[in-house]
């Protein structure tokens, strides 16, 4: 009982802190553009795209076991599809954004037919192929995508009820879609498709065996992956208002992969971590060496990884387990076992009394085991064995079976 006790308390405890937690960061993004100024307004709201895309790759990656290198490709379908819609039709930025993610999830679901033969090196090869020749393709549809001159779109604007700049009211808007689509994803790794995602990741055979559909999952991973890069491929035109080819090479699709295994593979909150990683490094390193900057991101990244392997989600993990393995565990009261002491019995463990074995002691008798032998006079005395060595004798012995009992009645002859 105390060992339940405990669980529920330490379950209670984990609720606690991670509402505590989610309260936090929602003060924090939410006073966020109040206090810095509108450039770190537009960063803040960057990383929030980013996390959106990582997100989706997270999903794909971290928990289906797959390999992409191709994500930066749905994500340039996504925020082209919203210029065009913008640019040629003059739809609004709202109705831009479920058409993207609509049009990403089918191209994602046809995209992840090779998925089902294909796995490792090989199925990265191919990813990379969609994010390598996508960009010419888009040079080529001139008519429609721009050519190499992209399409410059309008921005967000604020309504005049909000009182918010335009920086601000783009950033809360982001928010609202960032925050959505991570419980969007929480909630779909809670569910079936995400333990099979799982079992699929750790064990493919294993996983069939036990009922898995591994072609349909497959597939769902890579669509579901597209559908995130998708809205935020859509984000990055509310937030840019440009796009061209040269914005979504292949040298993207790594930056995100990158990003996510810095920020945490298979953590809820690797994809933010990932997307301020993606954001502020690059900004970093060029401040820091304007010859190299791509050799000081490369440095960081190996600096991560060697301090902290599973992410910087896992850093405060990996830094307090040896301190909270140090510290003092509660534990249960122990019995005294001193002699002389007197400890109180446990009802759970103990439910019979234990007779009393010192010399001359009468331990009560079994009134459940002795219950028949005194409510029943007629019933026949089991035969006890003779206490003394001489009087040990077989049953085979016919002075034995011929032998009266002790007090017994004398026997007429009609016996």
């Amino acid at each position: 009982m105390s060992t339940i006790v405990a669980t529920l308390r330490t379950d209670r405890a984990r609720r606690l802190r991670a509402a505590l937690t989610v309260l936090l960061a929602a003060a924090v993004a939410v006073g966020a553009p109040f206090y810095f100024a509108p450039f770190q307004v537009f960063q803040l709201t960057m990383v929030l795209v980013y996390a959106v895309a990582l997100a989706g790759l997270n999903l794909l990656v971290g928990f289906g076991g797959q390999i992409s290198l191709g994500h930066g490709a749905f994500f340039a379908a996504g925020a082209y599809t919203a210029a065009v819609m913008l640019d040629r039709y003059g739809t609004g930025h709202l109705a831009t954004l479920p058409v993207a993610a609509a049009g990403c999830f089918l191209l994602g679901l046809g995209f992840g037919v090779p998925a089902l033969r294909l796995r490792g090196l090989y199925l990265a090869l191919v990813t990379l192929s969609f994010a390598v020749f996508l960009p010419p393709l888009l040079k080529r549809l001139e008519p429609v995508t721009g050519g190499s001159m992209g399409l410059t779109v309008e921005k967000l604007r604020p309504p005049a009820w909000s009182g918010l700049a335009a920086d601000q009211w783009t950033y809360f808007v982001v928010l609202t879609v960032t925050a959505v689509i991570l419980l969007l994803g929480r909630n779909l790794l809670r569910s079936r498709v995400g333990r099979a995602l799982r079992a699929m990741r750790d064990n493919e055979g294993a996983a069939e065996v036990m009922g898995v559909r591994l072609s349909l999952h497959k597939t769902l991973a890579f669509a579901w992956s597209a559908m995130f890069a998708g809205v935020a491929g859509c984000l990055y035109t509310w937030v840019i208002g440009f796009v061209s080819p040269d914005s979504f090479s292949f040298v993207l699709s790594i930056t995100l992969l990158a990003g996510l295994v810095v920020g945490g593979l298979g953590s809820l909150y690797g994809p933010l971590l990932g997307g301020a990683f993606v954001m502020y490094v690059p900004s970093v390193s060029q401040d820091l060496s304007e010859a190299a900057p791509g050799v000081v991101f490369g440095l960081l990244i190996i600096v991560v990884m060697f301090v902290a392997p599973t992410g910087l989600a896992g850093l405060p993990g990996r830094v307090l387990g040896p301190v909270t393995r140090r510290l003092p565990r509660t534990t249960t009261a122990v019995p005294d076992r001193t002699p002389g002491a007197v400890s109180a019995p446990d009802t759970e463990s103990t439910s019979q009394a234990v007779p009393d074995r010192t010399p001359g002691a009468v331990s009560a008798p079994d009134t459940e085991s002795t219950s028949q032998a005194v409510s029943a006079p007629d019933a026949e005395p089991k035969a006890q064995a003779p206490s003394g060595p001489s009087a040990i004798l077989t049953p085979a012995d016919p002075a034995v079976a011929d032998a009266e009992p002790v007090g017994a009645p004398p026997r007429t002859e009609k016996e």
